[in-house]
């Protein structure tokens, strides 16, 4: 049985699409683009846009009661790959040891026209 996760503390979703879903053992979080969920506002640059991007997967996650220590993996979407770095410094940042599974691919083109777009799976513990 599946549940919906929601909350205002992240965008809401642009389409037919939950936040996230609880599945039992596992949440899985939509991708994050990086929209401050107070102003509706994009930052400027890929460091600001990360930090969003993951503050929104943050709140999602904590909608459900869990943090980003549950994080199990992740998908990174990015405009360009040249982006990598900056963007692998925030998640640096996110996240802690052990690390989560991740897969970080450009793609051509991501809505609003953000620089990147974050998904991840979180295990209850």
């Amino acid at each position: 049985m599946k549940q919906v996760i929601a909350t205002t503390n992240a965008p809401g979703a642009i389409g037919p699409y939950s936040q996230a879903i609880d599945a039992g053992q596992f949440i899985f979080v939509s991708g994050q683009i990086p929209v401050n969920p107070a102003t509706g506002e994009i930052p400027e640059g890929i460091t600001a846009q990360a930090r969003q991007s993951m503050a929104n997967v943050k709140a999602v996650l904590e909608a459900a009661g869990l943090t980003m220590d549950n994080v199990v993996k992740t998908t990174v979407f990015l405009a360009d790959m040249s982006l990598f770095v900056p963007m692998n410094e925030v998640y640096a940042e996110a996240f802690s040891a052990p690390f989560p599974a991740r897969s970080a691919v450009a793609v051509k083109e991501l809505p609003k026209q953000v620089l990147l777009e974050v998904e991840v799976i979180a295990a209850k513990n």
